[in-house]
């Protein structure tokens, strides 16, 4: 089986590369969900919790995303700390969920991550897909979905590997700075350029 890892920076549209992948039947394995999901594990947010302090407790005691990312994105030891907590938890699932599509009998998974490099999952997967896109464009994308500041923004993207860097790890690069029919043509021609060339 194929595990195609897909990466891209913040607003570079590596969500709706992944929504593509998903209408053409090919599982998709999304580390942001599964960054998600675990803090439902009761033990973690405690321990979260109780490094961060109360000020990302929302009033029904449960997580403040936005408070817990706005420390975080603007301090590289928070954000050390954090991932320090959270990152075992997110691989084990990860492989977990990985290995349900293989024992499917599936030819291709898609393991769809922001820090797939940076986590070091590259040993993980086959082949590296890397989205990217023009740096205004990101900036208005981060602007319109988290509406927040154009510095906000900068600081997101300037939390994250630089995108010239990640590209050079990707067995294919897919430059995402257009529409969403755009990247739907582009999208369609790698899914047939994957299946002549790196599927059994």
């Amino acid at each position: 089986m194929l595990i195609l890892g897909l990466t891209g920076n913040i607003g570079c549209g590596k969500s709706s590369l992944s929504n593509l992948f998903r209408e053409q039947n090919i599982d998709v394995v999304d580390a942001d969900i599964i960054s998600r999901q675990i803090f439902e594990d009761r033990e973690l947010l405690h321990e979260v919790f109780d490094f961060f302090g109360d000020s990302i407790k929302n009033i029904d005691k449960s997580l403040n995303r936005k408070a817990l990312g706005d420390i975080v994105f603007n301090d590289d030891k928070m954000l050390l700390k954090l991932n320090s907590l959270t990152h075992p938890r997110i691989r084990d699932k990860i492989m977990d969920d990985i290995d349900k599509v293989r024992d499917l009998g599936k030819k291709i998974v898609v393991l769809d991550a922001a820090l797939l490099i940076e986590g070091d999952y590259s040993n993980v997967v086959g082949k590296i897909l890397v989205v990217t896109c023009d740096m205004n464009v990101q900036i208005q994308r981060i602007k319109n979905r988290d509406n927040c500041t154009r510095d906000e923004a900068l600081s997101r993207i300037s939390s994250q590997m630089n995108q010239i860097e990640k590209s050079r790890y990707g067995d294919y690069v897919i430059d995402n700075s257009g529409t969403l029919i755009e990247l739907k043509n582009k999208a369609e021609e790698f899914i047939m350029y994957m299946k002549e060339n790196w599927c059994d």
